[in-house]
């Protein structure tokens, strides 16, 4: 099996609750704590001994990143199982959304692990499933799908894209503009670019657009991104053509569920670096290998990039993609964004 149908069939045991075992120098068999029912973890792990694995965010947001085992924030830790940590505790060890309305958890104890590599591989895994990161770690004679972990790290780093279909698509006050669908090797997601107008002989306009749902469709005000689209398309337009990528990358790249509890925890006052920190995850998860893919299959090297952020910038150039001139993308505050929008300034660098 290739290294990308391997990884899409992990994700979908993942999803549905079943184990599923990282091939590696030492390897483990994970079970997602968010979708795993208690009765198939207690046959997995008739014994109670099954440690729980977390990434170092949740539990530096448990406060364990405190203690040596679990002093880097980027290491994977795992906790030694107790007898009150059932599949209900973890549930609630695992979503932030909890910690704000319950006591304190534990005693927690972090041990030692001498399978990092696939620790690492495992939460890389469900976070491409879009699941909170907290696995248990059972029996690998229980798994029904199993990826290497060499595999998930290579197409990480390079993910392939294929066209898959392609149209025509009238869009009001546009050039005449085409609808192009990829899809990935690596979690099977499907993007789109849209090429609008005309822009041959020169380095094209090009706006890489992460998926929203809530400000794309229904016109969220705790973003920007509805206008950011729309603005987008309307300057691709004026200046003659360019490409829109639409990535599947909701919520920088945590996925629509973890979006939303994200929200949840800016509700009770956290900001969206925070919110994302204690749900387990980086301040931003994205990466750009599939914009520079899909751009490479479109026969675009070298693009002038409508954005504010710097991380656009530097990832496209790192996975091969030239930027020749960054171009900004200005949006204009609302009372319901204006901290957001301050937060992505102070915290994650974007540009004024």
């Amino acid at each position: 099996m290739s290294g990308g149908r391997a990884i899409r069939r992990a994700i979908a045991a993942l999803r549905a609750g079943r184990p599923v075992l990282i091939e590696s120098e030492r390897p483990l068999a994970i079970l997602a704590v968010e979708t795993a029912t208690p009765e198939l973890l207690e046959i997995l792990d008739s014994e109670g001994k099954a440690p729980l694995l977390i990434s170092g965010e949740r539990a530096a947001a448990l406060a364990l990143a405190n203690l040596r085992e679990a002093a880097d924030p980027a290491q994977p830790v795992l906790i030694e199982r107790a007898s009150w940590l059932d599949a209900e505790a973890a549930q609630a060890l695992a979503d932030p959304g909890r910690d704000l309305d319950r006591g304190p958890i534990g005693p927690l104890h972090p041990i030692p692990s001498n399978c990092a590599e696939s620790a690492k591989a495992g939460l890389a895994l469900a976070r491409l499933a879009g699941l909170l990161p907290a696995l248990w770690l059972v029996e690998t004679a229980g798994a029904i799908a199993q990826v290497s972990a060499d595999e998930i790290a290579s197409e990480r780093r390079a993910p392939h894209v294929e066209i898959v279909s392609r149209a025509r698509l009238p869009l009001e006050d546009l050039p005449r503009t085409q609808i192009v669908a990829f899809r990935a090797s690596d979690d099977g997601q499907e993007h789109v670019a849209l090429l609008i107008g005309a822009f041959a002989g020169k380095p094209p306009l090009v706006r890489l657009h992460s998926e929203c749902l809530t400000g794309d469709v229904f016109g969220s005000l705790k973003c920007d991104c509805g206008p950011q689209l729309k603005e987008a398309l309307r300057i691709i337009g004026t200046a003659g053509g360019g490409v829109l990528l639409y990535l599947r990358q909701e919520g920088r790249g945590i996925g629509l569920a973890n979006k939303l509890r994200a929200y949840a925890l800016q509700d009770r006052g956290l900001d969206t670096v925070e919110a994302n920190r204690r749900l387990g995850f980086a301040d931003d998860e994205r990466d750009y290998a599939h914009a520079a893919a899909m751009l490479r299959a479109l026969g675009v090297h070298e693009v002038q990039l409508l954005t504010n952020n710097p991380a656009k910038v530097t990832g496209l150039e790192a996975a091969g993609i030239k930027v020749v001139e960054r171009v900004p993308h200005h949006m204009p505050a609302n009372p319901h964004n204006a901290d957001y929008l301050a937060t992505k300034r102070r915290k994650s660098g974007h540009l004024g």
